[in-house]
């Protein structure tokens, strides 16, 4: 149409630290309502707050992760607007003096690699939580939530589509669950996301006015916010209006977004340094030390897959996109020592039925172990893939191995030479016409000869075998 999208995502993401980030209430999720608060997270007079190292350490984690430029001295400040949920009236943020800048990620994209650059990654805390009932026409407030460490990963509006999103999204929380620093829950609130979003004409190197989308909860929902909202700008756009900059909220059930107020800019925030935390200073020892005991991350392991296993580059995308995923192959793997063969069954049938019940690997009931013993069973013969599909799907459900079920349901495959080629025998005997017509060169149907020595069998005869008898026979 003319237009392109431009797109920058703000991603806040809770980190797993067991006291919030200025005092020691606890950040279990799913506590009772305000059981998890003290005059620190209630910004009662007379308070001070003290600064969680280890949170900083999982910030600067992953700062190291992306790329990104560490500042030697950084400082925190007070983000002031008023809202129910936020009892001090204000935020400790970090505004002027970030703790990191200028990282990027990678994503995989229809046209390949492309790099994300990244703006900034701060230290922040939460707010408490709103509770809303239409039923009771009130609100509550769980202050339970305020005060639990956030990062905030500012990303460059380097992002021009709704696909390019929702992968940048994944990847970003990929690589904090690497890290084990945050869960990436977003059904939980843990994983955050709004989105600054623009339209500009093609060739144009400014950018166009800006809305931001709030309240998206999922991947999907951030892609049908996004798409919603470039629809909504373009036809504005086409009719000769104009954009106006404000905050939008995503209705998930009525497909639309809705105003909620102006955008708000810098000043509106008024920021101030905050008196009474000290300049956040990182030395280099402690950097270097962090920076040692990084893990294996998304990018390193995928490469390792394929250079290490030999595994094609699309299987070790998908493999590493988690890393229980990746733990998930590599112990399969050492059991069996066939990467390919593992690398299909898990990106095939495993995950098939993990999506259907919208299940991650580390809930999944066969555990790694139990898929190398029946992918063993196929090795050896005891069983043909067909028949170790039913078997897996069984696994999965009833939760018995996989011996147990070829046993109780008789499934051991038939393998022993002489017995198949006696029941190819009586199939060929009893279809003397096809047979004819095969040996005059209708060879499709050998497909037919398959067929019956399966149905003779129950499906148990070793499919190998029974194409090198048949082959033998109808050559004779």
């Amino acid at each position: 149409m003319g237009y392109e999208a431009v797109i920058g995502l703000e991603v806040h993401a809770q980190l797993k630290t067991a006291s919030k980030i200025f005092c020691g209430c606890s950040t279990t999720y799913g506590a009772e309502p305000n059981t998890h608060a003290c005059p620190i997270c209630l910004g009662l007079p007379g308070i001070l707050p003290v600064l969680n190292k280890k949170a900083v350490e999982y910030a600067l984690m992953m700062a190291l992760a992306t790329h990104c430029h560490i500042c030697s001295e950084s400082r925190f400040a007070r983000k002031n607007y008023f809202y129910p949920d936020l009892p001090k009236g204000y935020q400790i943020s970090q505004y002027e003096s970030p703790l990191a800048e200028h990282g990027w990620i990678e994503i995989q994209t229809d046209h390949g690699t492309k790099r994300i650059a990244l703006s900034r990654i701060h230290l922040e805390e939460d707010a408490g939580k709103s509770i809303h009932s239409d039923a009771e026409d009130l609100s509550s407030i769980d202050f339970n939530r305020c005060g639990v460490p956030l990062i905030e990963v500012v990303s460059e509006p380097d992002i021009s589509s709704t696909g390019e999103a929702a992968t940048y999204l994944k990847k970003l929380r990929s690589i904090l669950r690497y890290l084990s620093i945050s869960d990436g829950n977003m059904e939980e609130g843990s994983f955050r996301c709004d989105a600054n979003l623009s339209l500009r004409r093609k060739g144009i190197e400014g950018f166009g006015t800006r809305t931001e989308l709030k309240n998206m909860n999922s991947f999907r929902h951030v892609q049908k916010a996004l798409e919603y909202e470039i629809g909504r700008q373009l036809d504005i756009l086409e009719s000769g209006g104009e954009v106006i900059q404000e905050t939008r909220l995503w209705n998930e059930n009525e497909g639309k977004s809705f105003a909620m107020r102006s955008k708000e800019e810098s000043p509106d925030y008024r920021y101030f340094p905050e008196p009474d935390l000290l300049p956040l200073v990182v030395h280099q020892e402690w950097l270097d030390v962090i920076r040692e005991n990084l893990p294996e991350l998304p990018d390193e392991k995928m490469k390792r897959f394929i250079d290490q296993y030999g595994l094609p580059r699309y299987d070790s995308h998908v493999l590493t996109s988690s890393r229980e995923l990746a733990d998930y192959f590599e112990l399969c793997m050492r059991e069996t020592g066939d990467a390919k063969m593992v690398s299909n069954w898990i990106m095939g049938e495993l995950l098939r039925e993990l999506k259907r019940d919208d299940r991650e690997v580390q809930d999944c009931p066969v555990s790694p172990s139990a898929l190398a013993d029946l992918l063993k069973m196929i090795k050896e013969g005891t069983i043909s893939r067909k028949t170790a599909k039913d078997v897996l799907k069984e696994m999965y459900r009833e939760g018995k191995s996989a011996k147990t079920i070829v046993k109780d349901k008789g499934l051991i495959q038939i393998s022993n030479e002489a017995q198949i080629a006696s029941i190819i025998e009586q199939v060929l005997r009893g279809s003397p016409d096809q047979v004819d017509k095969y040996r005059k060169g209708k060879t499709q149907l050998v497909g037919f000869f398959i067929g019956q020595v399966m149905k003779k069998t129950h499906g148990k005869a070793n499919p190998r075998l029974v194409n090198e008898i048949l082959k033998r026979a109808l050559e004779e």
